[in-house]
């Protein structure tokens, strides 16, 4: 899995005119799925992206999570992440997982950050959508989380 992070003070997707979702602050999660991915992916970045830690204190160093400050989040089904641009002029999307391998585990991913106490807006998997969001610092992070290799 590939996840695009972007911390914002609030964001929105529409889709066909009409907002799906809709957070204040928080995260806005452009989420990829390849493959070969697996719930353990997908549990370690819920894991991971409620507990990094990068919103500002008192003392304006990143050190408070998505949990200590409340936040939300918007997550957004996104095969693009798993283009591969290297040959010719038109992106090859193979990497990406076909929808019914995607859409299971892409919801599962966000009814774990659910479970773990955030709230999670969506976009409609598959649909065209419209993003609107206001990046805050601007913090933009890409997380990956492929599987453990396996030892010789």
């Amino acid at each position: 899995m590939k996840i695009v992070l972007q911390r914002c003070s609030q964001a929105k997707v529409k889709v066909k005119g009409k907002v799906t979702g809709a957070i204040h602050k928080g995260f806005v999660l452009l989420v990829g799925v390849t493959h070969d991915d697996t719930e353990k992916e997908a549990e370690w970045l819920a894991d991971k992206i409620v507990n990094l830690r990068i919103f500002e204190d008192a003392d304006g160093k990143m050190n408070r999570s998505l949990k200590d400050v409340e936040g939300e989040i918007l997550s957004v089904s996104q095969f693009t992440l798993y283009a591969d641009c290297n040959k010719g002029r038109r992106p090859s999307f193979v990497d990406a997982a076909p929808p019914d391998k995607a859409n299971p585990l892409y919801e599962y991913f966000n009814e774990l950050l659910r479970i773990r106490g955030v709230k999670v807006e969506t976009g409609v998997f598959g649909a065209m959508m419209e993003v609107d969001l206001i990046n805050d610092g601007p913090v933009t992070l890409v997380l990956e989380r492929t599987k453990e290799p396996k030892e010789k």
